[in-house]
């Protein structure tokens, strides 16, 4: 059986055009719209050669592949590598990596710490973290919107919305960036990204020890879970690790994404100052538009078929998010940034089963940072080049100076 990347290499499914194209190149990850665009022209499936994987971009075609469960399985990993054929550098995660019924069970635990609930219980101290914040940038007026915003923002709340007794910034951002490139090939973002790990790996796993985790946050509420019986101690830290990885960088992601569509589409801000009942639709947009994690895989776990095409057993797909929230059959004008779609069943938030279970904090976060910004910004400019940051998972800024402006 030959290897590829971790994977088993297939031929060609019949009628799916092989297209020579790596969707890890720099300049690809750094600014993807031309590559979506193809991707969909492809038609249902693309083959890439280079990684022996299928390729989906269009939005019926992937939404069907990133939600059935049964047929695509995730347990086998979301990234290029099989975990039933090779073993993953940590061990997986039970949540994002895991398919029912393990993944029921402990969804179910980390779904109840992260309850609509408990969110709202946060709203007013998240909400008052983003006035200070911002009143502070306007008095700055031209500032680095990814560190002094983006990153400190929820630097400055989620620790504590965990529970966490130590807060380190660099290594809390760092080992997302380090988990998202890990799904992608043996390229140098992610070889760079696991020379980090013996840093960064040893203080994530000392902060979700039982010891290290105050009462009254979400992680306190894990662990409870674990003295009910319903998941076991190591469980219990594998999932506040979980909150971790995916807990800050795409919330980073998601509060930088939004900065840089206000600024570069001033008119649709403007929107948002005289209609503030836009604030949520207008994050909906952003992720659409922008799609902070771009792509995510699936395994096929049975000898199937979508839209015609016949996928065998063991395939890796590579399904494109930003490419499928793209498609002009889905939202007419889709290469439009505009604050009054309310685009419904877009998949920056995964869909189904595997739903992002901390959508409601993200969108906790990032809404209170909107809502100071519209409330006390008049104007977002770019005060300088945005530049996009390469990840094999997360489209992402890297440095994007902007300027707020008040009355």
């Amino acid at each position: 059986m030959e290897m590829i990347e971790g994977h088993i290499a297939i031929d060609p499914p019949l009628g799916v055009p092989v297209w020579d194209i790596d969707p890890y190149d720099r300049d690809i990850l750094r600014q993807p719209d031309d590559y979506y665009a193809q991707l969909r022209s492809k038609g249902p499936f693309a083959f890439i050669p280079k990684y022996s994987i299928l390729v989906c971009g269009r939005h019926e075609e992937t939404k069907e592949v990133f939600s059935d469960w049964e047929r695509f399985v995730s347990s086998r990993g979301v990234g290029l590598q099989d975990f039933k054929l090779e073993t993953p550098w940590r061990a997986q995660s039970l949540v994002v990596e895991a398919d029912p019924p393990q993944h029921t069970r402990t969804r179910k635990v980390l779904t109840r710490a992260l309850s609509p609930k408990a969110t709202r219980a946060l709203a007013e101290s998240f909400q008052v973290a983003a006035d200070k914040l911002i009143e502070k940038l306007l008095e700055r007026g031209t500032f680095e919107a990814v560190e002094d915003l983006a990153e400190a923002y929820p630097i400055s709340v989620f620790p504590d919305a965990v529970g966490l007794r130590e807060a380190d910034k660099r290594c809390l951002i760092d080992y997302g960036a380090m988990v998202f490139n890990a799904l992608g090939p043996d390229n140098e973002l992610r070889r760079n990204a696991m020379a980090m790990g013996p840093k960064i790996v040893p203080w994530i796993t000392r902060q979700c020890q039982r010891e290290n985790i105050k009462p009254g946050g979400f992680g306190a509420t894990i662990f409870e879970a674990a003295d009910a019986g319903e998941i076991t101690e190591e469980e219990a830290g594998m999932l506040v690790r979980s909150l971790l990885s995916a807990g800050v960088d795409t919330t980073v992601t998601g509060i930088g994404n939004a900065l840089w569509c206000l600024a570069t589409f001033p008119d649709q801000f403007q929107k948002l100052k005289e209609d503030p009942s836009l604030t949520k639709p207008a994050f909906e947009e952003v992720l659409r538009f922008t799609t902070p994690v771009h792509t995510f895989c699936r395994t096929a776990d049975v000898d199937t078929q979508v839209s015609g095409i016949k996928i065998q057993k063991g395939t890796k797909i590579l399904c494109v998010l930003g490419a499928a929230n793209g498609d002009e059959n889905q939202w007419p004008q889709a290469h439009r940034f505009d604050v009054t779609r309310r685009p419904m069943g877009h998949l920056a938030m995964g869909v189904g089963i595997h739903g992002c279970v901390g959508q409601n904090l993200a969108r906790a976060e990032v809404g209170a940072v909107l809502n100071a910004i519209v409330a006390k910004v008049d104007t977002i400019e770019l005060a300088g080049e945005a530049i996009w940051r390469p990840n094999n998972a997360i489209h992402a800024l890297d440095k994007m100076p902007i300027t707020f402006k008040g009355g």
